[in-house]
């Protein structure tokens, strides 16, 4: 029987594979760039085989696999999708280099959600490996809406069809898309990414450690099983009070407060309860428990718009591997940091806080990552380390080698992959230069910034948490010119309560000691969502429903907190500032509410600050035409300059291709600035600016030209800014500003600022 079964399947195979083979020899011979050439195959496949999707996912240096080409998938998903080697269905079939053919793969333990591919609608799934002399190069997949076991016909086409394919991408074929070790190998290549934690490096590639993966899914013995998950648990939680004790990171800060919520996530006893019942109802193992609450993490918030909730993902993820290493016996840092060169580049597509500190940070002098953001809490740890980092980084995993050199450059975000000596000796320089700058800074401490011609400019930090007060001392900075309060309530599983929030607000005061702390209320909403708060859906989040609109809907918020900082500041000033104004009416109304905290507070006899002022921001652009009524109903103001410039000109900061399209030095922005500090002098109140601008020497002297005297900044660039105002005649660069205003001169005053600083020798 056997023979004849055989008989038939070639029989009914050939037509197709003769088609498909035939299809795969046109389009490889045609005169088309390799990326036109993969889109024709996947729509041949598709259409030979009655496939809703086919998609082909190649394999990558690091053995990553990144979707190439799709056909029935969303395109905006191809070379933005991808797959960590063992990780979902298709990283499965590439780690076996095994078909793998599931009726509704979306209920395997392994299936992973790309909610980025809109496949939600397609159930079953076929993937094949595409190898070459037992290498596996990619996979190709076909899908379809309805719930099938692919035949074994399908399968044997679709593995032939593969075969072919890998022997068309290892011939070289498929010009222009270069897979496994051929990958963008050019001397001297640079990757252009986000800076997330200052520095500069220079070593030697090191890879971030890949995912387990987890082979064995079923067990009969749910009870053994169980007892496995929970030894595992309570090893992870002993090894991560272990690991956060370490004597450089146990100290309070930004870093241990983001530990302790990723240390709550470890013993939530709803994480560990949904992967017993994984256990208990599908006959899991354990490892393959993890794995499945992991995926449906992803699928319910991956698709979540907020940064917040994707960043509780990415620490859930972390936790998920560390787990998975214990289950498995791959425990331990010393695999991470024996073989470490003195020199090393930890490269990674991503990585969470707490496997950063697995490594050597004797060895280790920088970092770059694929997808991490400036305010990520990996980039956060490393600005604690005082690690060299890079993140948006993107394609660099695929091109480099383990030991390639590489410079990183967290100035500009610029990593340099096998860098020329030349390039090398440059950069030696220029790390020697910044050392002697950097001295130059801390030696400028206790300099009083005051202008060549007298004018003594107020300089402050921009704080978020409990670790920034430290920088007060060290950057001798006058004060705390913007506390953002949130930062306490994003890092928090469940809203502070109000004693939590005194506390909070105490410990500031306290080490802030007689120098001023101007506390902004809640700045929520937008990116800057709290998981704990139901908020609507927005399509515009960031015009939508946040900051002082939310405190005024929510009254109990604003109210609370009001409560919490009159208790921290008993005998203190306080300062307090209210965000996004956009209305003089939102003044008033804010006013209404802190006023009934104060009378509440006198009643009942609690102590009271020895001064209480209220401010402003001044960020949306309809209170440029409302100023003098603004300066009427606060003690101060504040501009916030990132979002004044961004919704001046419509243009979000964060997007790369609108970030650098409009100047922060062009005369509109010169000129709002410039209303703002003549209506501040009309009402006699002090305003201050907080923004980026006021940290980049040139554009501060900007603002000292314009009238500002009083300016915050982050602490790192409180020395360059002190070392160009000591060096600066502000009368001078006033009457340069009042000129080119007074011109009627349109785009940008940078060059004529650069000129100036050029010919009166500011120091830049």
């Amino acid at each position: 029987m056997a023979t004849p079964g055989k008989d038939q399947r070639s029989a009914a195979t050939e037509p197709a594979l003769r088609i498909i083979t035939r299809r795969l020899r046109e389009i490889m011979s045609a005169e088309t760039d390799g990326q036109s050439k993969l889109d024709k195959i996947v729509r041949a496949i598709s259409g030979i085989m009655v496939a809703e999707v086919c998609s082909i996912y190649l394999k990558r240096q690091d053995g990553t696999l990144e979707l190439f080409a799709t056909e029935g998938l969303n395109p905006s998903a191809i070379h933005n999708t991808f797959m960590k080697r063992g990780e979902g269905l298709v990283g499965r079939c590439a780690e076996s280099a095994q078909p793998i053919n599931e009726a509704d793969a979306q209920t395997h333990p392994s299936f992973s959600f790309r909610p980025e591919t809109g496949e939600e609608p397609f159930h079953s799934l076929l993937a094949v490996p595409a190898t070459r002399r037992g290498d596996v190069l990619g996979v190709l997949v076909v899908q379809n809406k309805n719930r099938k076991e692919y035949s074994d016909e399908d399968v044997e086409v679709l593995e032939t069809t593969a075969m072919v394919l890998a022997e068309h991408l290892a011939s070289g074929d498929v010009a222009g898309v270069n897979t496994a070790t051929e990958f963008s190998r050019a001397v001297g290549h640079v990757v252009r990414g986000q800076p997330i934690a200052e520095g500069l490096a220079l070593g030697h590639v090191v890879f971030h450690e890949s995912r387990v993966v987890v082979t064995d899914l079923r067990s009969e013995d749910h009870a053994g099983e169980i007892k496995r998950l929970e030894a595992a648990v309570d090893e992870l939680r002993a090894s991560l009070d272990e690991l956060l004790d370490q004597g450089d990171l146990a100290g309070a800060g930004e870093h241990r407060d983001i530990f302790d919520a990723y240390r709550m996530f470890a013993h939530d006893r709803g994480w560990l309860k949904r992967m017993k019942e994984a256990i208990a109802r599908q006959g899991l193992t354990a490892e393959a428990a993890v794995e499945r609450v992991q995926n449906d993490q992803h699928a319910r918030l991956m698709s979540q718009p907020d940064s917040y909730l994707r960043e509780r993902l990415k620490d859930l993820d972390e936790l998920s591997e560390r787990l998975l290493r214990v289950l498995t016996g791959r425990t331990g840092g010393t695999a991470k940091t024996s073989a470490l060169p003195p020199d090393a580049i930890l490269v990674a597509r991503t990585m969470g806080p707490a496997d950063l500190l697995d490594y050597d940070r004797t060895r280790l002098k920088g970092l770059v990552i694929e997808d991490s953001s400036g305010s990520s809490h990996v980039a956060i740890v490393a600005k604690a380390l005082g690690i060299a980092a890079v993140g948006q980084a993107r394609g660099v995993v695929e091109r480099t080698d383990a030991g390639n050199p590489i410079i990183v450059d967290a100035a500009t975000g610029d990593v340099y992959i096998r860098p020329t000596s030349e390039v090398i000796a440059s950069f030696a320089d220029k790390a020697r230069f910044q050392a002697r700058r950097q001295r130059k800074y801390r030696q400028m401490k206790d300099v009083q910034p005051v202008t060549r011609d007298g004018q003594r400019i107020g300089l402050q930090i921009n704080a978020g948490l409990l670790v920034d007060m430290a920088q007060l001392d060290a950057s001798g900075a006058d004060g705390i010119g913007l506390f953002r309060t949130e930062l306490q309530f994003m890092i928090s599983k469940a809203l502070p309560r109000l004693e939590r929030q005194t506390q909070m607000y105490r410990s500031i005061l306290d080490e802030a000691g007689q120098r001023p702390v101007t506390f902004r209320t809640l700045d929520i909403g937008g990116d800057k969502v709290l998981p704990y708060l139901r908020q609507p859906h927005e399509e515009n989040p960031a015009l939508g429903w946040r900051a002082i609109r939310m405190s005024l809907d929510r009254p109990g918020l604003l109210r609370t907190q009001v409560r919490a900082l009159l208790r921290a500041a008993v005998g203190k000033d306080l300062r307090l500032m209210l965000p996004m104004v956009a209305s003089v009416a939102e003044v008033d109304a804010a006013r209404v509410l802190i006023e009934r905290e104060i009378d509440l507070n006198r009643r009942r006899n609690a102590g009271e600050p020895a001064t209480i002022a209220i401010g402003a921001m001044i960020e949306v652009p309809s209170l440029l035409f409302d100023l003098d009524p603004v300066f009427d109903r606060v003690e101060f103001a504040s501009v916030g300059s990132n979002d004044l410039v961004q919704y001046l000109f419509a243009a979000d900061r964060n997007n790369q291709r609108m970030g650098s399209r409009y100047d922060v030095l062009s005369y509109p922005v010169l000129r709002a600035l410039g209303a703002i500090v003549a209506a501040a002098r009309r009402a006699g109140k002090p305003v201050t600016l907080c923004g980026e601008m006021a940290g980049r020497p040139l554009e501060a002297m900007a603002l000292v030209a314009l009238g500002f005297r009083s300016l915050s900044m982050a602490p790192s660039a409180l020395g360059p800014v002190k070392a160009m105002l000591v060096s600066l005649d502000a009368g001078k660069a006033s009457g340069l500003v009042e000129t080119l205003l007074q011109s009627g001169a349109t785009g940008s005053a940078r060059e004529a600022l650069l000129r100036f600083v050029a010919e009166t020798g500011v120091d830049m």
